[in-house]
C-alpha cells in the first residue's frame, strides 16, 4: 500500500484551544492516509517539516522490507 502524507489547514474552532489562545485562528496538521498524525502547528512551514520528515520514515521502511 501507498502511504499518503498531506498537509492540512483547520481554521476557527478546529484550531486546538491552546493555540486559539494564542492568537491563532488557523493550524496546519500532517495526515497520514487522512488520519491526523502528531500536533497542530502554528505556522504551514513547520507541518511541512514534520511532512518531510514522516515521507523519509515511510521511504526508510518501505526501502528496509525490500532487503
Amino acid at each position: 500500500m501507498q502511504n499518503k502524507v498531506d498537509v492540512a489547514v483547520m481554521i476557527g474552532s478546529g484550531v486546538p484551544q491552546t493555540l486559539r489562545a494564542l492568537g491563532q485562528r488557523a493550524c496546519w496538521v500532517v495526515l497520514l492516509n487522512g488520519e491526523q498524525r502528531g500536533t497542530a502547528f502554528a505556522s504551514r512551514d513547520e507541518a511541512q517539516e514534520c511532512q518531510a520528515a514522516w515521507q523519509a520514515l515511510l521511504r526508510r521502511e518501505a526501502s528496509d522490507s525490500l532487503h
